[in-house]
């Protein structure tokens, strides 16, 4: 089987194991189906996900000049505390961000190589957790903005790590840890203003990964340094491909380039 298109992040079905499709313009790839098959990668050209150019992808997905411009990579993306949508302030494209900043966000612990405070859209859940390769998960808050979820995770990133460890994820080296015992205790810290906000009683979220065989020293696949790969693919998690021989490769990290993917018979 040969299937070839610009990579975007894999799309997931929150199952027992997590499902993965790698979309295409005009197919797909359910990698579930390939584990224990030879895959073979090989780089053709990039595609800037927002120009559509073959330009160098500079961050995100975007060429340089796009990743500048789009409101798609605007700094509040990463940085929700500098959301100003809700004060009808525009950075690159209001419409967008009140589009995307004024519905419900989460703030939220989860557990991948240890635990950590994030932020997603309430219509991200659980699907932010899997892309985050995390076993377990549980809601803080559930707030009407971003700006809101912004300013609570960055009171709390002074008590608790915002950071996930790729390697220590894709090793699996993780220990299940009580996130309800966790959110009572950061509670204290959480801004008075978003206090009303605090989810009382709820349950961890728990996700398993469809992997047959975990990396003991991962090593991630860069195509601009190795245009071609094969390789036996041994599981997924987060949005990492695994393979046989150590090998990972981060499928988010390499949107906009275009790729062949080839699948032995």
């Amino acid at each position: 089987m040969m299937f070839e298109g610009v990579l975007t992040k894999m799309q997931t079905e929150y199952t027992e194991p997590v499902n993965y499709y790698l979309v295409f313009e005009n197919n797909y790839i359910n990698f579930n189906q390939l584990i224990d098959k030879k895959i073979a990668i090989k780089f053709i050209k990039f595609e800037c996900l927002s120009c559509h150019l073959d330009k160098p992808i500079y961050r995100q997905g975007f060429c340089k000049s796009c990743f500048f411009e789009t409101p798609k990579a605007a700094d509040w993306i990463l940085k929700p505390e500098l959301s100003q949508a809700h004060l009808d302030i525009e950075d690159r494209d209001l419409t967008y961000e009140k589009e995307v900043q004024l519905q419900p966000h989460i703030v939220y612990l989860a557990n991948s190589s240890s635990i950590k405070v994030g932020v997603t859209r309430k219509s991200q859940v659980p699907t932010r957790w899997i892309d985050q390769g995390a076993h377990e998960a549980i809601e803080i808050v559930e707030v009407p903005n971003r700006y809101l979820a912004g300013i609570t995770e960055v009171a709390l990133k002074d008590h608790i790590s915002d950071k996930t460890n790729w390697r220590k994820m894709l090793q699996n080296d993780i220990i299940d840890e009580d996130l309800p015992k966790y959110r009572e205790t950061l509670k204290q810290y959480i801004p008075e203003e978003v206090l009303p906000y605090f989810i009382e009683n709820n349950t961890e979220t728990h996700i398993t990964f469809p992997v047959a065989a975990y990396p003991l020293k991962p090593k991630s696949l860069n195509l601009g340094k190795t245009p071609e790969y094969e390789g036996v693919l041994k599981g997924i998690k987060g949005q990492y491909l695994i393979f046989e021989d150590q090998t990972v490769f981060n499928i988010r990290a390499n949107e906009g380039l275009v790729v062949n993917i080839h699948v032995a018979p």
